[in-house]
């Protein structure tokens, strides 16, 4: 039995400290790999298309597991330390290698994008996509590195 999900979780929950605005994330998972997309969109922007972002590919280190390695595929500025860190940070708890895409604005939070708000919401997406990992990463038929015992 391989730990595959054909089809990849789309959800949206609101932006932590922002009135308008919703996170919406896409999960897909395959044997050995974990993919996730986020992005934000306000209210008054859904008819818009959202902009790429930044994109990172993180892997666990085998050597010291406390501190995943990954590299920048795609680099926006403004998105690119938060990118880099959700993706160590999947990488780190699953131990799987992880590519992330990420175009999180906020600009429309409270006060403008401070750290405390960019850390809630890093905290919430973590929160979420590790709900949704949690049963089929944690599955006792799973493996470290994402594949399956016979």
């Amino acid at each position: 039995m391989e730990v595959v999900i054909d089809e990849p979780i789309q959800l949206s929950f609101p932006l932590p400290r922002s009135l308008d605005t919703m996170i919406h994330l896409r999960l897909t998972i395959k044997s050995k790999v974990i993919l996730l997309f986020v992005t934000t969109v306000a209210a008054d922007e859904q008819d818009n298309a959202a902009p790429m972002g930044s994109f990172v590919y993180a892997l666990p280190d085998k050597y010291n597991p406390t501190q995943p390695l990954s590299t920048t595929i795609y680099s926006v500025e403004p998105t690119i330390e938060f990118t880099t860190r959700l993706a160590k940070i999947l990488a780190k708890k699953t131990q799987m290698p992880v590519y992330v895409g990420n175009s999180v604005s906020f600009a429309n939070t409270g006060l403008g994008g401070t750290v405390e708000e960019e850390m809630e919401a890093l905290k919430r997406i973590v929160e979420v996509s590790f709900e949704k990992l949690q049963g089929v990463i944690g599955s006792p038929d799973a493996l470290p590195n994402g594949t399956s015992t016979p």
